[in-house]
């Protein structure tokens, strides 16, 4: 089984039964990122984003699953801390080259207009989505 379907059956294990704001199935939207990367490396980080975050999975359980140190770097980087300012977790993310990149697919399919018409987003919560997407493809593009 290739690291990539390990990554897919994680996740859906992990986020089986989880709805987003929108109701749907939560295990979408990371199959959304994933599919906005490139990179093997990518991809798996992108399908694992939320699941250290939002789920009892740890970093510990996705190196005994096999998943490499670049993987499990990336997914860490995007595993924002309790209490941690927004702020922050973004300039975390922003220094794992994986992690940016997951991190700006993640940020542009949460602010896509389907889903933020779905979900109901204010214009405060789209707002902090935005500086987040300019300070990683700021980034981006000078990497």
């Amino acid at each position: 089984m290739s690291d990539l379907t390990t990554a897919i059956l994680v996740a859906a294990n992990a986020h089986h039964g989880q709805v987003d704001k929108a109701r749907q199935p939560y295990i979408l939207h990371p199959l959304r990122v994933m599919l906005a990367v490139n990179s093997d490396e990518e991809r798996i980080a992108a399908v694992l984003h939320d699941v250290v975050e939002d789920t009892d999975v740890t970093l510990d359980e996705l190196r005994s699953k096999g998943f490499g140190v670049v993987v499990v770097q990336a997914v860490d980087a995007l595993t924002r801390r309790d209490d941690e300012p927004y702020v922050d977790f973004i300039k975390r993310a922003r220094a794992n080259e994986i992690a940016r990149r997951v991190k700006i697919a993640d940020i542009l399919d949460n602010t896509n207009p389907d889903r933020v018409r779905a979900a109901g987003l204010g214009e405060q919560h789209l707002d902090r989505y935005r500086e987040a997407l300019q300070m990683l493809t700021d980034a981006e593009s000078q990497s």
